[in-house]
């Protein structure tokens, strides 16, 4: 049997990896992009949103999340929950109709399309005969109302979405029922609206555009009342006594009508424009919520002066003589009142407004005095300002995590206390193992501190580093300031501002150490802030210091931004990590690369001129480096002045393809047979690359010419405690790697702690490698006698992790965009490679060293590398041996922004933006998997007759 197991091919290892390894896309963090409509079930609690791409999302308590897909990709026109049941219909602009249900399978609910359904015209009737623009599911749960464009209301039966033909309403039914001098044909185009009596289920409300209200007898099928009003007709809402009803119009104004059984055509109780008396945006939503004091809610969408107002996303809520304008950034899609759903109730209480606009959900507490905003605990607004770079930290001690939540907490004080209102569901997922961070940082120069442990992306913290500098002032802040009397009663809410003061702001890079409580960031400008974090607010003056990264250079000129100009003297802080110096790189160019070690109080900084080190304890530069290539005039121009520079890169990428061309020319000189004998050799090469025992299939690497541009760019900085020098001491080290496949090594002498503020950090370069194909270093690692990665500062001083093998010899790994290669220390001599099998010119973007434990044992673990290409795959590679071990298809090649954002987790889990608000979590591991597992129980529904489950008579009727 052994002779026909390939060379090396190791059935154990086969085995071990399938413990460790399994990719698995587990939960999307953030906003829906591009929502497009919104329902809720006060039945189940549970809120959907569907959005244009065709997605579909249920949202109940924290942790309780589902997700479908339309196959067809269309837009989500409207969702409608199906009364007590646990389905709903959603309608896509394709004019179709699904039917989703929530069904349990292995002790978990899950979201399933049980039917598809178009409805279809008499043959040659023109499409809006059947373009649906109302869907009324009924509270019989047995047939839905389908109004149309042309009028006609269809009755179709659930589940099966059969048409009942002979229950059709079609306009010249309506019209028989009407004084002829009232109304005309027309009248009877398109339905608006269509509302269920809420006391009597054999009668529903039909609103047309045109202003014509019927209500009509579902068992006698004729018109009873019918209701002329004198403006386009928007919207339609019961009050809950089915006494009354108020329709919304297309010039601002809504009417409240009055029905009784003696009057078959009435008037309007009142016809009232809120925003007059000038011409008004629609209203094209209304609620009207009874209270027991008396006095009503009404609640809308719109309505505001088009002059004055007619750019405002706005829903304005009246209570007596309160009344308040919400003004939203974006635009607004939908929105519902969370209110009693008990039918003996005799008052609605409305308890919550909930708003989905477009880049942003808003739950506004009506139940509290002034309607504060609620915290949301998920469907956060990752965007708020666009997202520039993250960064994330895993197993957070309990003392700092707990300094964050309060830190944050004193920023919250202004949200609503209410507990989250949409509560429907039970998360069954069993509590994260451990406390986990994840910061974005923004364009408006603030980063956010995320609670990335479970299922529920939570905001913990923000924090802004805006106060250190002199910006403008935003014009939007003048939208919060309006005085008592002013009219309309505009009120800003929500966090989406998309607008920054100042680009230069932007945070590109962020290092936390999470035994120290040091954080750095920076920014697009060249500035580096070192934060310490305090738990109260503080004044006092940020050090300033400059760093020039051309100090030795002649003839350069920066063609970019300026720096930012600070601010002079003590500057006031909130509770949180507060600045306590700032590092200025000149040229003020975009901060490239980060690096901190706290234990030695050190702060490493690259650009696209050099890189310098920094300490903070003395505040004073230790020394810069100046990486700049004499070609490299692309650097001097900043980002935001490259158009000179296309015609050079594509000049160059030419001169690259007609250099490979040459050379493969001359390989291809000699043998008649030669491809054919090649094509063979590389099939079976591909073949044993899967058991990674033989060589893979390797592309000749392109050398790249010192003069392409750019070479100067530092892409990666290391801190190691390793032989730099000779074998028998190690030291305190620095490593930079840059864009033309320099690597950088330089010796440290840190001061003993009793003499650390006496005596100067001094350094002094001991090494250059200079990788022969000059491609980009990407990562730097050090290994320790053991192979093992060494320890993050601080790792070992708080107990977790074993010291570093201080006695064999120590490994160096560079890892360019081409190839990774292992070199001995202290002599820096090649001993190991591989080359990346890129026959589509695969490179690396990111990598990361991930822990993988076993699922079958907690006594197995070992420390891989995690690589995404550009080409969007995962590999997973074993060190020190750098052997292939799997290779998952994870992003899209073409999706360039989600490979750029793609951040790694210590143990095997990452997160990439699919859109500017969404982050997609996935999982290496089959330990570290965090995914929603939550059920949804079916409750009882309560009638005035008997109690009985929903659930049992549906079965009944589909058997």
């Amino acid at each position: 049997m052994r002779r026909f197991l390939r060379p090396g091919h190791d059935p154990v290892r086969e085995r071990l990896k399938r413990d460790l390894f399994q990719f698995n896309k587990t939960v999307e963090h953030g906003f829906p992009h591009q929502p497009s409509a919104l329902g809720y079930s006060p039945f189940l609690r549970l809120m959907a949103i569907g959005t244009r791409s065709g997605a579909i999302k249920l949202y109940g308590a924290p942790g309780v999340e589902f997700m479908g897909l339309h196959e067809e990709n269309n837009t989500v026109m409207q969702i409608h929950f199906i009364p007590d049941q646990c389905q709903l219909v959603t309608l896509l602009d394709d004019n179709s109709l699904h039917l989703w249900s929530l069904k349990q399978h292995g002790g978990t609910s899950e979201l399933r399309e049980e039917h598809r359904f178009t409805l279809k015209g008499p043959p040659g009737s023109p499409p809006s005969a059947t373009q649906v623009t109302a869907v009324l599911p009924h509270s019989s749960r047995e047939v839905l109302y389908l109004g149309t464009e042309s009028g006609n209301i269809f009755v179709v039966e659930l589940p099966s979405f059969r048409v009942l033909e002979d229950r059709t309403i079609t306009p010249e039914a309506v019209l028989q029922r009407i004084p002829e001098d009232n109304c005309n044909r027309r009248s009877c185009e398109l339905v608006e609206a269509l509302r269920e009596h809420p006391k009597n289920p054999d009668q529903i409300l039909i609103g047309y555009s045109r202003g014509l209200i019927v209500l009509w007898d579902l068992q006698n099928n004729k018109a009873t009342h019918h209701f002329l009003g004198s403006q386009q007709l928007e919207n339609l809402y019961w009050q809950r006594d089915g006494s009354k009803f108020i329709s919304c119009h297309y010039d601002g104004s809504y009417s409240q009508w009055p029905v009784s059984s003696d009057n078959r055509q009435a008037e309007p109780l009142e016809n009232t424009v809120p925003y007059g008396p000038f011409p008004c945006k629609a209203i094209s939503k209304i609620y009207w919520q009874t209270t027991k004091n008396g006095l009503p809610y009404i609640i809308f969408q719109g309505g505001m002066p088009r002059a004055s107002y007619g750019d405002r996303h706005s829903i304005s809520v009246i209570h007596g003589s309160q009344q308040t304008a919400f003004d939203f950034t974006s635009r607004v899609i939908d929105f519902f009142i969370i209110f009693s759903s008990d039918p003996a109730a005799e008052f609605d209480d409305p308890s919550a407004l909930v708003v989905l606009a477009e880049e942003e959900l808003v739950v506004i507490d009506l139940k509290s005095a002034g309607w504060p905003a609620v915290h949301p605990p998920y469907l956060a607004s990752l965007h708020c300002s666009a997202i520039t770079c993250s960064h994330h930290v895993s197993n957070i001690p309990l003392k700092l995590w707990e300094r964050i939540i309060s830190a944050g907490s004193k920023q919250n004080i202004h949200y609503s206390s209410m507990p989250w209102p949409i509560d429907g569901g039970t998360n069954i997922a069993p509590d994260p193992p451990q406390r986990d961070l994840l910061l974005t940082g923004h364009e408006d120069g603030t980063v956010r501190f995320w609670d990335a442990s479970g299922v529920c992306l939570h905001l913990l913290y923000k924090l802004s580093t805006v106060r250190v500098f002199l910006t403008d002032a935003d014009p939007n802040d003048n939208m919060n300031t309006l005085g008592e009397d002013e009219w309309p009663p505009l009120r800003k809410v929500g966090t989406f501002d998309p607008y920054s003061d100042d680009p230069r702001l932007g945070i590109q890079k962020i290092y936390l150490c999470k035994y120290s409580g040091y954080l750095a960031v920076a920014g697009t400008a060249g500035q580096v802030l070192v934060m310490e974090l305090n738990d109260e607010d503080a004044e006092h003056v940020v050090d300033h210091a400059e760093a020039d990264l051309l100090q030795d250079q002649e003839g350069y000129r920066w063609k970019g931004h300026e720096k930012l100009k600070t601010r002079d003297g003590p500057v006031r802080f909130e509770a949180g990590f507060q600045p306590f110096v700032l590092v200025q790189c000149q040229p003020p160019a975009v901060v490239t690369s980060l690096a901190l070690h706290s234990e030695w109080r050190l702060v490493a900084f690259g650009t696209s001129h050099g890189f310098g080190l920094f300490d903070h304890q003395q505040k004073r530069l230790v020394f810069v480096k100046c990486t700049l290539h004499p070609s490299d005039q692309l650097a001097l121009e900043g980002p935001l002045s490259r158009v000179k520079s296309l015609k050079k890169s594509l000049r160059q990428s030419f001169r690259r393809i007609r250099r490979s061309r040459v050379s493969s020319r001359k390989r291809r000189g000699g043998g008649g047979n030669a491809s054919e004998v090649q094509e063979a050799n590389a099939k079976f090469d591909q073949d044993v690359l899967q058991e990674m025992e033989l060589a893979p299939v390797q592309r000749k690497i392109e050398a790249r010419s010192a003069e392409d541009s750019f070479t100067g760019f530092v892409r990666t900085l290391y801190f190691a405690d390793t032989f730099l020098r000779d074998s028998s001491r190690h030291c305190p080290s620095l490593w930079a790697g840059t864009n033309g496949g320099t690597v950088y090594a330089f010796c440290l002498r840190v001061p003993p702690a009793e003499r650390r503020m006496d005596e100067p950090v001094r350094a002094e370069q001991a090494k250059e490698i200079q990788l022969m194909h000059r491609a980009p270093v990407v990562g730097i690692l050090v290994l320790d006698g053991r192979s093992t990665p060494l320890p993050e500062p601080l790792e070992v001083a708080h107990d977790l992790s074993k010291s570093p093998d201080m006695q064999g010899s120590h490994q160096l790994l560079v890892v360019s965009e081409e190839q990774f290669k292992v070199f001995t220390l202290p002599k820096v001599s090649s001993k190991l490679k591989l080359k990346l099998t890129a026959l589509e010119g695969c490179r690396v973007r990111k990598v990361t060293v991930a822990n993988f434990g076993s699922c079958k044992t907690d006594d197995y673990s070992e420390n891989d590398l995690a690589v995404l290409t550009n080409l969007g795959d995962i590999q997973i590679i074993s060190l020190p041996f750098l052997k292939l071990q799997i290779r998952y298809p994870c992003i899209r090649k073409e999706d360039v922004s989600g490979i750029a954002s793609c951040v790694f987790t210590k143990y095997g889990q990452g997160f990439y933006l699919i859109s500017p608000s969404e982050f997609e979590r996935f999982s290496l591991s089959t330990k570290w998997l965090v995914e929603p597992r939550c059920i949804v129980d079916m409750p009882e529904v309560t009638t005035n007759n008997h109690v009985h489950k929903p659930g049992t008579e549906n079965a009944a009727r589909k058997s």
